[in-house]
C-alpha cells in the first residue's frame, strides 16, 4: 500500500478523518518551507498539499496566486519543489507528500524525468490541477508506474461520465471542489457537499477529500463528519502572509491544531451536518 492508501487505512481503523493542510512551496521564503512542514505535522497534519507555484493558475484565488508570486520571486522551479521534499523525507519518512500544481511546468519537465525523480524524491501523490483524466491517460500511467497516485479534481458539475474517468485513472483519493469558485471562496454549501460525498464515494471507489472554502474548526468539523477529508489551503497561506518575521510556523501550527481538535471532537461526537 502506498503512503497516502496506508494512512486512510490507518485513520478509518481510528474513526477518525485526515486533515490535508497547503502551503506553497518557497513561499514566504523557501528556508521557510520546510520549517512550516514540520509545522503541518506537529498540528495535526495527515497529508500535505504542497503547491507547485506557477505563474499563471486557474483554479487559484488571490491569495494562492499571491504565494505563488512570492514564491517565484524567489526562483522557486519544480525541480527546487522536488529538492525540498526529498530534504523533508530525511527527517519524515511517514508523512504522505502530495505535489499539486499544473501541467506546464510538467510538461516542460518532462513526464517521464518528473515521474522518474518525484519518486526519487519521496512524492506519494500528483493533483495537476489543468490534466482532465479523459486527456491524461498517459500522465496516470507514468505516474502509477513509479508508486505515486494522480489524484483529480470533482466539482458540482461533474457528471456521472466524469466520475467513471477518475475512478479509471485516478488513485489514492479524490479532491473534491466543495464550490463552483476559486480557492479561498467563502459561500460553501455544507448541505450540497453531504448530499454528493457519498455519491462520489460510491462510484469512484477512493476517499474524498473536501477543499475550497473551508477557514475554521466549526467549518472543517462538519465536513469531517461526512468526508473522509478535509482540506484547507488558503487560509493557512493567509495565516503566513499575517505573521510577523519568523513567527509563521508556531502560528501556522497553532492554527492548524485547532482544526485538528475540532475535527477529532466532532468525529468522536458522531456531530451530523
Amino acid at each position: 500500500m502506498s503512503r497516502i492508501s496506508t494512512t486512510f487505512a490507518s485513520l478509518a481503523a481510528q474513526g477518525r478523518k485526515a486533515l490535508i493542510p497547503f502551503i506553497t512551496a518557497g513561499d514566504p521564503q523557501p528556508d521557510q518551507t520546510l520549517p512550516l512542514m514540520r509545522a503541518l505535522v506537529a498540528g495535526g497534519a495527515d497529508i500535505i498539499e504542497l503547491g507547485a507555484p506557477f505563474s499563471d493558475p486557474m483554479a487559484d484565488g488571490p491569495t494562492i496566486q499571491r504565494a505563488s508570486e512570492r514564491a517565484l520571486v524567489h526562483g522557486m522551479s519544480l525541480r527546487r519543489v522536488l529538492a525540498l521534499v526529498r530534504d523533508f523525507r530525511r527527517e519524515n519518512d511517514a508523512t504522505p507528500i502530495v505535489l499539486m500544481g499544473y501541467a506546464n511546468p510538467v510538461e516542460a519537465y518532462g513526464i517521464d524525468a518528473f515521474a522518474r525523480d518525484a519518486h526519487e524524491a519521496g512524492v506519494d501523490g500528483v493533483l495537476v490541477v489543468d490534466y482532465p483524466p479523459e486527456e491524461c491517460a498517459g500522465f496516470a500511467a507514468a505516474m502509477k508506474r513509479v508508486q505515486i497516485d494522480p489524484i483529480f479534481l470533482l466539482a458540482p458539475t461533474s457528471t456521472a461520465k466524469r466520475f467513471g474517468e477518475v475512478a479509471q485513472f485516478g488513485a489514492g483519493y479524490i479532491y473534491y471542489v466543495s464550490l463552483k469558485g476559486v480557492t479561498g471562496s467563502a459561500t460553501l454549501d455544507l448541505d450540497e457537499v453531504a448530499r454528493r460525498i457519498p455519491l462520489i464515494r460510491e462510484q469512484v471507489g477512493m476517499p474524498v477529500g473536501v477543499g475550497f472554502g473551508i477557514r475554521d474548526g466549526a467549518t472543517a468539523a462538519r465536513i469531517a463528519t461526512v468526508a473522509d477529508a478535509v482540506v484547507i489551503g488558503s487560509r493557512i497561506i493567509e495565516e503566513i502572509e499575517n505573521s510577523p518575521a519568523g513567527e509563521a510556523a508556531p502560528r501556522v501550527q497553532g492554527f492548524l491544531s485547532g482544526i485538528r481538535a475540532a475535527m477529532d471532537t466532532a468525529t468522536k461526537q458522531g456531530v451530523a451536518l
